[in-house]
């Protein structure tokens, strides 16, 4: 039987749930959720009017949503922010924070008279949310990237958690995201729709504030509510379309949305920018503008006069205590790494290795691949734990939101893995993880031109520059399979973002088994007490410089290199890179299978900057590469054996 409540725009229930046993909130309930969406207003008047910015009027549209979810829909600890029962929610449209931190303020978290700090550099009520507050899992501000994070949320809560907590079996949190109309432009929100759908994530609500007005001009689907439902059910979610501004339909919405079971819910509010505001409410123009001083008072005295009991105060409900701590002690490989030196096996496969032994360790770690598995080698972890394994096709930035969700309140520790050129589209998500906090780890395969024949398109050439901008990033560089599994079990130990580069062709392993490996720590590789130049080299081109260095000490000529593994790209030893030059007369050359910008060479160029008596000699792909085979590439590009030969001749030539 289906169900359609009288409302404008109408409620449409889902044709194979039931109403039977929903009752309507009494009317004192539903005013004093009216009082508390025009207290929410009334508190980010005042904040943007103190801090002469932000957004108001995007504030204003939300109240009643706020208003809903806090007080009605949602169970959580108002004192506990973090607990890991409690439900989530995201404010994916992250501009309108004042209306958040006034909701925690009705919760009692936050001081209400904080709220007018918003936005001082003295103050964590940052313009945009952050991981700075105990309520803020995931920092938003750039559009379009809150779904995939809740989807991450969600995802965690319907498998892990639930699969991990042993006593009933049950994982009962729900997550909310709330959205804005003009995100929904963004390709990511689709990549997480399709995710959302595909999983069944019947614990997801999203919401789409569609309060019709962008930035600039009114969003593309304006009020065509129809059109909303028509998209939002084409990708498998069940859809409710309300009035925003309603309290009653509202929470006829989110109790009917966890009655619906195998379908994500989306909830779509016809909402007015700047609801309440007489001469504001739904004109152009009011986007990311306080309102003047002279008129907030107005407003401020027109919204007290709505609320019919001030001092009247709904508590959330209390979350079901059916979910267990984070377990957060170290994890470690199970055994040694099982290779001999001489052994031929690419980085790749290594890091399938490793991850398939970790995930052995504890079943805090999960992995997510972008249709990658095979080439990736993750899909030993998928054959090993299927149950611990995410695949998210080939939506590499919807990869990265959901891998910083299911990492949110330390719940996984997560592992993505892609070819390392395609996470450059997930670049802005990335960057949002170091705002967010996030301990995600990434594995980017087949860096450089040393992938061969599959040509440029497939070839990261950037990523070291990339990672290296991230704040908070640790990038490992592992040059054989000992290493690599090192850099696996390091990166499940260190918190903010860890990339791992792997290589596709097959290297040698170079390091006993029980090699000791450290973050920020170089390992010289060869070196004696007459060596004329230090060679720093990653990946394949430091068994290039190994190569390089056996070439040249048999010459016979007294020419001998020291060579010099980093280890990591960031941090970089720059202790024993400088204890290295200065033992090599001050001469260094760097070689990477990356472009010159950004890279390797850059990275020892600042570490030695400050020595006037250091020269550095940069050896990178030094244009746009071509297909080929892999060692012909590196000849056509000068970063081979033979051209390291040649530039440590050059070096004395000089």
């Amino acid at each position: 039987e289906s169900f359609i409540f009288c409302c404008n725009p109408p409620l449409t229930i889902d044709s194979t749930s039931t109403m039977a046993s929903y009752h309507k909130p009494d009317e004192k309930t539903l005013q004093g959720l009216k009082d508390i969406a025009n207290k929410l207003r009334i508190n980010s008047i005042k904040a943007t009017c103190a801090s002469n910015s932000g957004h108001p009027t995007t504030c204003c549209s939300a109240a009643e949503l706020m208003s809903v979810l806090f007080f009605h829909a949602m169970r959580y600890k108002p004192t506990d922010p973090r607990n890991q029962c409690n439900d989530r929610f995201v404010l994916s449209k992250g501009h309108a924070a004042p209306i958040l931190y006034a909701a925690w303020a009705e919760a009692g978290f936050v001081k209400e008279a904080d709220l007018v700090n918003l936005r001082k550099i003295t103050s964590d009520l940052e313009g945009h949310p952050t991981p700075k507050l105990a309520f803020v899992d995931v920092a938003t501000g750039s559009l379009g990237q809150g779904l995939g994070a809740a989807c991450g949320m969600a995802y965690t809560g319907k498998h892990f958690d639930k699969a991990r907590y042993v006593l009933t079996c049950v994982c009962s949190y729900r997550v909310y995201c709330l959205m804005g109309d003009g995100e929904c432009s963004e390709g990511a929100v689709w990549e997480a729709m399709a995710f959302g759908s595909h999983y069944r994530l019947d614990n997801l609500v999203a919401i789409i504030d569609a309060n019709r007005l962008g930035q600039s001009e009114a969003a593309p689907l304006k009020h065509d509510m129809d059109v909303y439902r028509k998209r939002c059910e084409a990708f498998g979610w069940n859809v409710y379309v309300v009035d925003g501004h309603d309290v009653e339909e509202l929470c006829k919405a989110f109790w009917q949305a966890p009655q619906v079971k195998d379908k994500p819910t989306m909830i779509i509010a016809k909402t007015f920018k700047g609801h309440g505001l007489k001469g504001i409410e739904d004109q152009d123009n009011w986007h990311g503008k306080p309102i003047p001083k002279d008129r907030a008072e107005g407003f401020i005295k027109a919204l007290e006069s709505l609320i019919q009991n001030p001092n009247k105060a709904i508590s959330p409900e209390l979350p079901n205590e059916d979910v267990a701590p984070a377990d957060l002690s170290p994890i470690s490989l199970p055994s040694l790494p099982d290779y001999k030196i001489g052994d031929k096996i690419a980085t790749r496969k290594a890091y399938g290795v490793a991850l398939h032994k970790l995930g052995q360790s504890s079943k805090r770690v999960v992995a997510l691949d972008a249709d990658m598995k095979n080439s990736t080698f993750s899909e030993m972890f998928y054959k090993a734990y299927p149950e611990r394994f995410i695949e998210c096709f080939i939506a590499e930035q919807n990869m990265v939101s959901v891998a910083i969700g299911c990492a949110t309140r330390d719940r996984t520790v997560a592992f993505a893995s892609t070819f390392a050129a395609f996470l450059s589209r997930a670049y802005d998500h990335i960057r949002m993880a170091a705002v967010s906090e996030s301990n995600i780890n990434l594995a980017g395969s087949h860096c450089g031109v040393s992938i061969g024949e599959d040509g440029p398109s497939q070839m990261a050439l950037e990523d070291l520059a990339m990672f290296r901008a991230i704040p908070t990033c640790t990038l490992f560089y592992p040059s054989d399979a000992v290493s690599t599994e090192r850099s696996v079990e390091l990166a499940a130990n260190t918190k903010g973002i860890c990339f791992i580069r792997l290589t596709r062709p097959e290297t040698k392993v170079i390091y006993d088994p029980k090699e000791k490996f450290e973050v920020g720590v170089a390992k010289v590789v060869r070196q004696s007490d007459c060596d004329k130049v230090t060679v720093i080299g990653a990946g394949v081109t430091l068994h290039e410089a190994l190569t390089a260095a056996d070439q040249l000490a048999s010459e016979g000529k007294g020419v001998n290199i020291r060579v010099i593994d980093p280890f990591t790209i960031k941090p970089l030893d720059a202790a024993t890179i400088l204890s290295s030059a200065r033992a090599t007369g001050g001469r260094i050359i760097t070689v990477e299978d990356h472009y010159r910008e950004g890279g390797l060479g850059e990275a020892v160029l600042s570490a030695v900057g400050a020595e006037p008596d250091v020269m550095v000699t940069r050896l990178a792909v030094p244009r746009m590469p071509r297909s080929g085979k892999p060692q012909e590439l590196l000849d056509l590009y000068g970063i081979s054996a033979k051209h390291i030969v040649a530039a440590v001749r050059q070096t004395f030539a000089n």
